[in-house]
């Protein structure tokens, strides 16, 4: 899942991030409503989290504006310490999908998320993203290819699901250095060193690579049909 989270408590949003992103999630956050509705408008996310009281434009406004100005359809499910009946009833309202109150484990959101993706996609399954012969499930974190089980750290899953849900596009370095470590990124290349070690467990055993460098761009997974002439695969 692409998640974008408007949320202003930092503790909570450190939270969200070290539970999701080790399940293979990749994460945005908006600290405030104004930029979270600016996100949320111009960005492709699977489900919003989304607090009540916010800085500069709370939740419910932001919803509003979301559902009749642009028209968007993305499931939201508010995450907020207001537990009385009429909040809720006017966060259903304002155009929630689900509700969910302060405190409240961490597990339950992720299945709330799970089936907010499901009524969306009109189905009720696991959400399996697949490229040629790999494919991914996001719902057990599960890796194949060619029916063969792939053993992923969860930095390199990371890395594929990202590659995966841009493919046949290429994602720009910088993109694939935010999904892992956000705004501090380590000192070095290590995206170089996670890059190897996806394509070993990817590319390495089998006779046509999915995975491919463009030099000074980035990297893109796609079919072998789709891979273009001047494409340039190194080991990094």
């Amino acid at each position: 899942m692409r998640l974008l989270v408007i949320e202003d408590n930092r503790n909570l949003v450190a939270n969200l991030f070290d539970y999701f992103e080790a399940r293979g999630h990749v994460l945005d956050v908006a600290p405030d409503g104004v930029t979270g509705l600016h996100l949320a408008s111009t960005q492709r996310y699977d489900a919003l989290i989304l607090d009540w009281m916010l800085p500069r434009m709370e939740g419910p406004e932001i919803l509003r504006r979301l559902r009749e100005e642009h028209h968007s359809q993305v499931p939201v499910i508010m995450l907020t310490a207001r537990d009385e009946l009429p909040d809720k009833i006017a966060g259903f309202r304002a155009g929630a999908d689900d509700y969910l109150t302060k405190p409240f484990a961490l597990p339950e959101l992720e299945v709330r998320l799970e089936a907010l993706l499901a009524r969306a996609n009109g189905r009720q399954q696991r959400r399996v993203l697949e490229v040629h012969d790999l494919r991914l499930d996001l719902s057990t974190l599960e890796a194949t290819r060619a029916g063969q089980v792939l053993h992923l750290y969860p930095a390199c899953r990371k890395l594929l699901e990202v590659l995966m849900r841009a493919s046949p596009a290429a994602v720009p370095r910088e993109a694939l250095e935010f999904a892992l470590w956000g705004d501090e990124p380590p000192d070095g290349d290590m995206l170089r060193s996670h890059v190897y070690e996806l394509r070993r467990s990817v590319d390495a055993p089998f006779a046509e690579k999915l995975i491919h460098t463009l030099p000074r761009v980035g990297y893109r997974l796609c079919a072998p049909a789709s891979t273009p002439v001047a494409d340039a695969t190194d080991r990094g």
